[in-house]
């Protein structure tokens, strides 16, 4: 589904990836470990089209989305691609509701249909009787399955999650990760997930290994 082919990556003098190639299948759950500063962040960055890399390609089921111009761009990653970072990052201002439905708009999407799809994701996330809060009203639990509801919205090929549980206690934790093997089961959905937590990493599908910039181990 997804090739990264030969991306490399410079920050100045500092090269950050050195010809990484790695290819992700559907339905599958790939975590990503190293040590801080090995690369790992870019390298999501550049599968999820936030960042270009200084050579290389990434195809999506054959295309190479990094020819696309900076407008078509942003509208394959909002039809394609759902991100969930450490943080949430969710919006203050708005409801529960309001923004997981938000990307849906965004690409154009029907208001009542998004409404009904956020809704529909929101309960599935146990998150039923939470629609109407606001993110300062829910725990750090509830905040980030309204994130990864959010990064679903659209019926993305791909969700690419940054430490998805570095700032979640324990049972919270375990919680998280337990919903993206469901989501997984359930609408065969693809994670790409770096992370320092190798309980989670033990339990994806595959683990790749990063190191100076290179993948020392996991790639099949």
């Amino acid at each position: 589904m997804i090739e990264v082919k030969h991306i490399v990556k410079s920050y100045g003098a500092l090269q950050v990836l050195r010809d990484v190639s790695v290819s992700i299948r559907q339905g599958e759950i790939v975590s990503i470990v190293g040590a801080s500063g090995a690369g790992k962040t870019t390298l999501l960055q550049i599968i999820g089209t936030l960042d270009r890399p200084d050579s290389g390609s990434v195809l999506y089921d054959g295309k190479d989305v990094l020819a696309l111009k900076d407008k078509a761009l942003a509208r394959f990653r909002n039809r394609n691609i759902g991100f969930v970072f450490q943080f949430h990052q969710l919006l203050p201002e708005f409801t529960t509701v309001e923004n997981v439905l938000m990307p849906a708009l965004i690409g154009g999407s029907n208001r009542a249909e998004a409404h009904t799809r956020a809704r529909d994701l929101l309960s599935f996330m146990g998150l039923a009787d939470r629609l109407d809060h606001k993110p300062a009203q829910l725990s750090g639990g509830e905040r980030q399955r309204v994130a990864v509801a959010r990064a679903l919205i659209n019926q993305p090929q791909v969700i690419l999650a940054d430490e998805p549980s570095g700032s979640l206690d324990t049972q919270n934790k375990q919680e998280l990760h337990q919903l993206f093997f469901d989501l997984r089961d359930k609408f065969n959905q693809t994670f790409v997930i770096v992370t320092h937590d190798e309980s989670l990493a033990a339990k994806a599908d595959r683990t790749l290994r990063m190191s100076d910039g290179m993948i020392v181990s996991g790639e099949q």
